[in-house]
C-alpha cells in the first residue's frame, strides 16, 4: 500500500525548467495539493513515518511560511496533535524571536511567537521541499532559542544534490520523495 502511495505522490511532482531562472529545475507540488487523493497519500506516508520514529512522543507539528502550512497542518490532524507556525519576520504578532538565514541572493529572517512552545516541548518540522536547507536551519535554530526539542524535520520533496541535509546536522530529516 505504502508504495502505491507513494507513486501516487510522485506522479503529481511537476518539472519546470529553466524556473525561476536559467539552470534552475523547478520541482512543482501544486498538483499534489489539487488531487485529494495525492494529497492524502502524502499526509498518511508522512504520518506513518512519524508514527513508526517518535511513536507518541510528538508534542506539536511546526509548519514553514509557507509552503509548509499546506502540509503542517493536515499532517498534526492526522497525528492528533495541534500545529504551530514558524513565519516570515514581521507577520506574527505578539513577542517574538527570530533567526536569519543565507539565501543565494541575499538574506531572509524566520520568527516564531515567544510563547508558542514550553521548554522541553517535542517538535517536528516539516516543509514541502528542502533544498538548501536554510529555511529549515533557521527554524531549527529558533525551536531551540524557546528551548524546544526537535525530534526531526520532514518534507515531501528533497533536493539531494544541494545537500541542504547536511545543514540540518545532527537533527534526522526525512522526504518522501528525493530528487538530483
Amino acid at each position: 500500500m505504502a508504495d502505491s502511495e507513494l507513486q501516487l505522490v510522485a506522479r503529481r511532482i511537476r518539472s519546470f525548467p529553466d524556473f525561476p531562472v536559467p539552470g534552475v529545475l523547478f520541482r512543482d507540488i501544486s498538483p499534489v495539493l489539487k488531487d485529494p487523493d495525492s494529497f492524502r497519500a502524502s499526509i498518511s506516508l508522512l504520518a506513518n513515518h512519524l508514527k513508526k520514529a517518535h511513536g507518541g512522543r510528538i508534542d506539536y507539528i511546526a509548519g514553514l511560511d509557507s509552503r509548509g502550512f499546506l502540509f503542517g497542518p493536515s499532517l498534526a490532524q492526522e497525528l492528533g496533535l495541534g500545529c504551530i507556525l514558524i513565519r516570515k519576520r514581521g507577520k506574527l504578532p505578539g513577542p517574538t524571536v527570530c533567526a536569519s538565514y543565507t539565501l543565494e541572493y541575499g538574506k531572509a529572517e524566520l520568527e516564531i511567537q515567544r510563547d508558542a512552545l514550553e521548554p522541553g516541548q517535542k517538535v517536528v518540522v516539516v516543509d514541502d521541499l528542502l533544498a538548501t536547507g536554510g529555511t529549515m536551519h533557521a527554524a531549527c535554530e529558533l525551536l531551540g532559542q524557546l528551548q524546544a526539542q526537535v525530534l526531526e524535520c520532514v518534507s515531501l520533496v528533497e533536493l539531494t544534490s544541494l545537500k541542504g541535509r547536511e545543514k540540518l546536522g545532527a537533527v534526522p530529516f526525512f522526504s518522501l520523495l528525493q530528487y538530483e
